[in-house]
Parts: C-alpha cells; structure tokens; sequence
C-alpha cells in the first residue's frame, strides 16, 4: 500500500467512527448544540461572515470585528478540544483528525453557507457538492 492509500483508508476508518457516533448521539448532540448554540455565531454564518474551513475549524470570511474573533476561537477551542479528545481515542494525530472533520463540516453546509476550498478560497455554497480536498474520504 502506498502512503496515499494509506491515508485514505485512515481517513476512511475515521469517517466511519465519526459517522456511527454522529448516529448515535447526533440526536443528543444536536440538542444540547441547539440549546447552548450563540445566536451571535448562527447569525454570523447565515450572513456569510462566517465558514468552515478544510483544516476542520471556522473560519472569518472578509472584514473582522473583535465580537467576531471572539466567537471564532470560542468555537475553534472547544472543537480543538474535541477533536484532541478523539483522536487519541482514534489513534490519530489532531492534524489527521482535524482534516477529517473539516470534510464532513464542509460537506454538512447548507446552501448559502461559506465554506473554504481546496485552493484556500472562500466559496458559497450552492444545491452542488461542495468542492473539497483529494485527502477527504469519497
């Protein structure tokens, strides 16, 4: 196996994790996220302000505020935090992990949503895929 098929099964293993999780807790996940979720953030990203970036954290698209950075790394800890938690549980780096969730946050965007491109672009969504990395698992 070469190591670029290496890191597609890697990143394979990962998503599946990653995805039985997401089904099973994803209903009490997404409870409490709804419930403790800054409407500060939730309008920031329906106004493109906002977007997912391929390293797996958000990121500010166009002019900054302080309010805004502020809710950036608010939200960039405790996903550094998680993803951390999980990788070591995964055994895999905070990198290969970090990647993997971007993948999935890019292609969890909804129409209008910004999200980052391979290239390092901002983009906005449409009803099409998203463009994403080659390191992502199809």
């Amino acid at each position: 196996m070469t190591r670029s098929d290496l890191r597609r099964s890697f990143a394979r293993d990962i998503l599946g994790g990653m995805v039985a999780f997401a089904l099973l807790a994803g209903p009490v996940a997404g409870t409490a996220q709804a419930q403790s979720r800054d409407p500060a953030y939730d309008s920031a990203r329906s106004a493109g302000k906002v977007g997912e970036k391929m390293d797996g954290y958000l990121g500010i698209v166009g002019p900054e505020s302080a309010e805004l950075r502020r809710i950036v790394n608010d939200i960039n800890i405790k996903r550094r935090a998680l993803y951390a938690q999980r990788a070591q549980a995964a055994n895999a780096t905070l990198q290969e992990y970090a990647l993997t969730a971007g993948c999935l946050a890019i292609l969890r965007t909804a129409p209008g949503e910004k999200y980052q491109a391979p290239d390092g672009s901002w983009h906005t969504r449409t009803s099409q895929p998203p463009m994403r990395d080659s390191r992502c698992p199809a």
